[in-house]
C-alpha cells in the first residue's frame, strides 16, 4: 500500500501534536516542523503529499512558506490546507491565491480536517 506522507508545520507543539493524531487516523505517516523555514527544509527532503500550515509563526510564516514552496514545487504538489485563527476574509483570499487548496479554522477536529482532506480527494468521504 502506498505511504501517505504528511508535514504538519505549527509553532505550538500542542498543535502539532493533535494535527499528528487527526493525520495518523486518516493513515498518513506523520513529520513536523516548527517554522516554514524548518517546513521547506523537510520539502526538500521528501515531498509530502499534503501540508497542513499554521499562518502565524516565527523564523518563516505560512503565507511566505506557501508562496516559496509554489515557487519551487509547483501548484499541484504537496496539497496544502492552511491551518489558522486568521479570519479576515481578505486573508482567506490572499492565501488561496496564493496557492493553498484548503482553509480551516482554529481549533480545528478530525471530523473538519477529514472533510477539508475529502474535498481535496486525500481522503474518501465517510459513508
Amino acid at each position: 500500500m502506498l505511504q501517505r506522507d504528511c508535514l504538519v508545520v505549527d509553532d505550538s507543539r500542542v498543535v502539532r501534536k493533535a494535527a499528528r493524531r487527526f493525520m495518523e487516523g486518516f493513515g498518513f505517516t506523520v513529520r513536523e516542523a516548527a517554522d516554514g523555514s524548518q517546513a521547506l527544509q523537510a520539502c526538500r527532503e521528501l515531498l509530502p503529499e499534503v501540508v497542513l500550515l499554521d499562518w502565524n509563526m516565527p523564523v518563516m510564516d505560512g503565507l511566505t512558506f506557501l508562496k516559496a514552496a509554489r515557487a519551487e514545487f509547483g501548484n499541484g504538489q504537496p496539497a496544502i490546507v492552511l491551518c489558522t485563527t486568521e479570519i479576515a476574509f481578505e486573508k482567506i483570499v490572499e492565501a488561496l491565491d496564493a496557492g493553498a487548496q484548503e482553509y480551516v479554522m482554529k481549533p480545528f477536529d478530525a471530523e473538519i480536517l477529514g472533510s477539508k482532506l475529502a474535498q481535496l480527494g486525500l481522503l474518501q468521504a465517510a459513508a
